[in-house]
């Protein structure tokens, strides 16, 4: 214990003298260190600097917040229209509503884009807009659609029909799709039978 304790006055000692060394140093460096300065820059590019900043932060930086703005807000009409939701016009005019008002009513729009519209279905027997028929009978036209999508486009338009909610262009796409059901087994050459050729 007693050598413990003649130990510590050197350890105490050794202390005060880094400090004293830490703080001759920086005496030392703080006289030699350059004048101190604002910026790199000085006089007329000083000033050229500080107008293209002004011009950044009051001209760019809010045309760049107003098109991001406008971009978020329309998302939801995006998302409407790839999903071929049957009220995209009514979320379009949700969307413009909400720049309005500040954006309060864009989450609104952004559930709704997203929901299935059952009621609608129940409605009017589909859950799509007519873009999305139109879409699938210009490939059943063009001979692109598969037979299961065909009978599946069919169904649909035949219960749009029976609900009684039928457009006059999705019933001209109903009577090309019964013609292109029809055509293969209308056109098909009939073979004779094997007794009456001879």
């Amino acid at each position: 214990m007693a050598a413990r304790c003649e130990f510590r006055p050197a350890l105490i000692a050794r202390r005060a003298m880094m400090r004293t060394t830490a703080l001759l140093l920086g005496a030392v460096l703080a006289t030699l260190a350059p004048p101190a300065a604002a910026s790199f820059l000085s006089g007329e590019a000083l000033d050229k600097a500080a107008d293209i900043i002004a011009i950044v932060v009051l001209i760019v930086v809010p045309l760049v917040v107003i098109v991001v703005f406008w971009l978020v807000h329309v998302l939801p009409e995006r998302f409407a229209e790839q999903r071929h939701h049957p009220q995209a016009a009514a979320i379009q005019t949700l969307c413009l509503l909400s720049l309005v008002f500040g954006g309060l009513l864009w989450p609104i729009a952004w559930l709704w884009a997203f929901t299935r519209p059952v009621g609608y279905k129940l409605a009017y027997g589909t859950d799509k807009h007519e873009s999305y028929h139109e879409e699938l009978g210009e490939k059943a036209k063009a001979g692109t659609l598969l037979p299961g999508e065909l009978e599946h486009l069919r169904s649909e338009l035949d219960a749009m029909a029976a609900k009684g909610s039928l457009p006059p262009a999705m019933q001209r796409l109903r009577d090309d799709i019964a013609r292109i059901e029809s055509g293969p087994a209308a056109a098909a050459p009939v073979a004779p039978a094997r007794g009456a050729e001879a």
